[in-house]
């Protein structure tokens, strides 16, 4: 069946009429979900099977951003908590064993919690690395500040989701550790020369450019394009992303709806396909803003297609699992520390 190449959020932990209407007639690709549509296990689950059952298609991708720390939808006490990104670097420092160990075991905790409602997308890993004076908004969340160490845990990260049955979405291509403000409410530039990024900030996206799925960043590189963010940057998109990083997965916008894009939602929208990317992520469940974001939007075909159908193919069954044992080892891990449990 086909579908329009976006991705969009609803209002609450049910869907109302009109939502149901849009969803029939614009056909999303798929669904994310955040606090506003979360109570308990049983209203989860029972959203996700009605958003697939209106949109029609039982393999309808369903994602969420679960990262741990101050990025996680789904916490207590329905759900456990996890440790935010730093965490683990502070533990690779230690020893990049425990590190590694320690990140893969999470995510693949995450994953279970995911699987058991029929989400089958998270919006992690990231590969940011934070500078400082970087705006707080990726702060905690980030592994470390070195790319090869963040790349390594990562891909730790991407691998325990991916044992889990949950396809990973790398974040925010190609950097936001330098930005200097919080792009929900305005947009960074970045001044840092060409050379220099490519040693740090792309470098860290680089190991990881076979992943499935990517998410942009709203962010201005002024050595590359002084006026367009990555998201709605053909050169951004076309030089680095897909050039020297070499990513060839599927890309989405970050939030479409996010104050550092500049126009109207359906500007945005446009600007955004006209840049290169294959999927627009709308997120606040706003229908007015919804129907603007499918108004512009072309259904998913050519290239984007074959990139998304290659994504949803490559997630595997979850593997066998002992969580009990899983989140025992995850905190014997963070007691070195000082964190179990946290």
């Amino acid at each position: 069946m086909s579908s329009k190449a976006f991705i969009t959020g609803v209002s609450a932990t049910e869907l109302g009429a009109d939502e149901r209407a849009f969803i029939v007639a614009e056909k999303p690709w798929g669904f994310i979900l955040f606090r506003r549509n979360v109570e308990t296990p049983a209203q989860v689950a029972a959203l996700v099977r009605q958003l697939r059952d209106v949109a029609g298609r039982p393999g309808a991708p369903v994602l969420i951003d679960q990262e741990g720390g101050r990025v996680q939808r789904l916490g207590p006490p329905h759900w456990p908590a996890y440790p935010a990104g730093a965490a683990f670097g502070r533990l690779y420092d230690i020893d990049p064993a425990l590190g590694l160990s320690a990140a893969r075991l999470s995510a693949r905790l995450i994953a279970d919690d995911l699987v058991n409602l029929g989400i089958t997308v998270d919006c992690l890993p990231l590969a940011d690395v934070p500078i400082d004076g970087a705006d707080a908004v990726i702060g905690d969340r980030a592994y470390g500040n070195e790319p090869g160490k963040v790349a390594a845990i990562a891909r730790a990260v991407s691998d325990g989701l991916g044992l889990g049955g949950i396809l990973p979405v790398l974040k925010h291509i190609p950097g936001h550790g330098r930005a200097t403000a919080d792009t929900h409410f305005r947009l960074p530039v970045v001044d840092t020369p060409e050379n220099e990024l490519e040693m740090t900030d792309f470098a860290a996206f680089k190991p990881l450019a076979e992943l499935p799925m990517a998410m942009t960043a709203h962010v201005v590189f002024s050595a590359f394009d002084p006026v367009h963010p990555a998201t709605t940057s053909a050169t951004m998109v076309e030089r680095v992303i897909r050039g020297s990083i070499g990513f060839q997965g599927l890309l989405m916008s970050d939030d479409v709806s996010m104050n550092a894009l500049a126009g109207s939602v359906a500007e945005r929208t446009r600007a955004i396909f006209a840049a290169g990317c294959d999927l627009v992520l709308h997120c606040n469940g706003k229908l007015d803003e919804m129907r603007e974001v499918a108004r512009e939007t072309p259904e998913l075909s050519g290239e984007p297609l074959l990139r998304a159908n290659r994504a949803l193919a490559s997630r595997q069954a979850p593997l066998a699992f002992d969580r009990g044992a899983a989140r025992a080892e995850l905190d014997a891990l963070l007691e070195r520390l000082g964190t179990a449990g946290a």
